[in-house]
């Protein structure tokens, strides 16, 4: 029996980061999408998750080589966010992409303030889509800590700069 909530509405209501998962696939062709199902699963071992769709290339290259980047674009990459999430096949060639041994991915050097290079530690299928956990096993910061938010169906920035370096949260469960 299928369900038919409509979960768009409640998701829309919650803003969140934006990313690229990015991936070169067996003959090192690159293939990223937009995304903003990225979540952090544990801190030890470092493992966060990404939901990606079923039938995109950019999972079938995933599968394949066994990792993958994750881009957190900064407040003025809405371009790159709006270009990986258009069926544009030449996507790579519009935007500055680097590859370096150790990579999990192309790092949007650009549009990306972090970027985590994952080895996939796991998958499970959830109706239309995969999970895909990632073994994070470097992360590159570049000195622009405004992220792009996403929420409403609409795009917006950090309302502030960062203060300090210390920004992280404890919490107490």
């Amino acid at each position: 029996m299928r369900n038919e909530v409509d979960m768009r509405p409640l998701m829309a209501s919650f803003p969140t980061g934006v990313t690229v998962v990015t991936t070169l696939d067996g003959e090192r062709r690159p293939w990223g999408m937009t995304c903003t199902s990225l979540c952090s699963v544990a801190l030890e071992p470092p493992t966060l998750l990404v939901c990606l769709r079923l039938g995109s290339p950019t999972l079938a290259a995933i599968t394949t080589v066994g990792s993958f980047a994750v881009n957190l674009l900064h407040d003025s990459a809405r371009p790159a966010a709006e270009l990986f999430a258009a069926p544009v096949p030449d996507r790579f060639e519009r935007i500055a992409w680097r590859h370096d041994d150790g990579c999990g991915g192309p790092h949007l050097v650009e549009a990306a303030h972090t970027v985590a290079d994952c080895r996939v530690s796991g998958s499970s299928v959830v109706g239309d889509h995969a999970v895909v956990l990632g073994a994070v096993e470097r992360v590159t910061q570049w000195p622009r800590p405004r992220p792009l938010l996403y929420g409403l169906r609409r795009y917006a920035s950090w309302p502030a700069a960062v203060e300090s370096e210390e920004y992280y949260f404890d919490f107490v469960s």
